[in-house]
């Protein structure tokens, strides 16, 4: 997965990323014994992505390319393989960190 080339394609990668936690909830009420190792972190998370959305939809958003990894960064290496949209969120890390991947000439 690529970093975004514009600022509309990263608020949809952030919409994404909210989707899917609003996923993982539904599932967790239907199999919480699956889904129990996310359970202490998914209002965390969720909290941290959709104040980032509504930051970007708002305008309030910065990228921070000399700034430290995103406050989620840690739930993603905790659950590592087990997060079905973390190479989503690594790449939303990685944007905000490095900007949008645009191509120079």
């Amino acid at each position: 997965m690529k970093r975004p080339k514009t600022a509309d394609e990263y608020v949809d990668l952030m919409h994404q990323a909210v989707y899917e936690v609003d996923e993982i909830r539904s599932i967790m009420e239907e199999d919480s014994d699956e889904f129990a190792p996310f359970k202490p972190y998914i209002e965390e998370l969720d909290s941290q992505l959709r104040k980032m959305y509504d930051d970007m939809v708002s305008g309030q958003y910065k990228f921070d390319p000399n700034g430290p990894e995103l406050p989620f960064m840690p739930i993603v290496r905790k659950l590592g393989s087990r997060l079905p949209f973390g190479l989503l969120l690594k790449v939303v890390d990685q944007t905000h960190r490095e900007g949008l991947d645009i191509e120079r000439k």
